[in-house]
């Protein structure tokens, strides 16, 4: 693993201060109108590299070459409400491809997720070509469950376990996996405002969570890494059906104090 290090440009630096008023570990002082580290432990978030209006600060070991920003870009809050208001988990889907740029773009949302303590654990794997014997591993876990679940539950009952019972035929599966769950459900919620930005329906499959984090066969399948779990489940397609309006929601349930 390559060595992870906060490097300060003394000769660039002008002392403004921003790197250590946003640093989150109060790790970087202003010293003879000089930024300074305080000391080599640091949780590298790289907040101080990307407020330095010098670039006298790089962060290295910790990924990829930053994006310059070249514009002040505010989303509409209007329409972000209303995606909110209008999404719909989606069941069925055409048979339409996904282009790669976009698959590329949804997977970019998830890296660039916020994460607890800059852990940045979040992995992916999208399921393509070996989506449809996964799902049989799936269906096969809770075919075997699904007896005790009936009697307890007359929905359960209901439901068939049927070939397609997780996917519903969808192009693309993108399982999502992290040691922290949360950071991984941030990530796929990033990934779905990306995904409905491109005209994509989205099911969150809690089902075939489950059922991954339970079969060893599965993880072993999708190769779910020593010290993770799988956090979230997203299938994606075009959607084949058209909501017209919002469903019906309880009244705000809120308090201010």
């Amino acid at each position: 693993m390559e060595h992870q290090a906060v490097i300060i440009n003394t000769e660039k630096c002008i002392g403004c201060g921003l790197c250590s008023k946003v640093c989150p570990a109060h790790n970087i002082e202003i010293n003879n109108k000089k930024a300074v580290t305080v000391m080599d432990q640091c949780i590298m978030c790289g907040q101080c590299s990307a407020v330095c209006p010098k670039k006298a600060i790089s962060v290295v070991g910790c990924g990829s070459g930053q994006t310059e920003k070249t514009e002040e870009i505010r989303l509409e809050p209007d329409h972000v409400l209303n995606t909110i208001r209008f999404r719909r988990s989606i069941r069925s889907f055409k048979q339409t491809e996904i282009s790669k740029e976009i698959i590329d773009q949804i997977l970019e949302a998830g890296r660039f997720t916020h994460t607890a303590k800059n852990m940045q654990d979040v992995s992916m794997v999208v399921l393509d070509k070996e989506k449809d014997c996964i799902e049989k591993m799936a269906v096969q876990v809770f075919k075997k469950v699904k007896p005790i679940a009936d009697m307890f539950s007359p929905m359960a009952k209901n439901n068939k376990i049927t070939d397609d019972f997780f996917f519903f035929h969808a192009p693309i599966v993108i399982v999502i996996m992290a040691k922290d769950k949360t950071n991984g459900i941030l990530a796929a919620q990033n990934m779905e405002f990306v995904a409905e930005a491109h005209g994509l329906g989205v099911l969150y499959s809690g089902f075939f969570t489950m059922a991954a984090n339970a079969s060893r066969k599965i993880k072993k399948a999708i190769a779910v890494p020593k010290g993770k779990k799988v956090a979230m489940t997203l299938v994606l397609g075009y959607p084949n059906i058209k909501f017209l309006r919002s469903t019906p929601h309880k009244e705000l349930d809120v308090r201010y104090m």
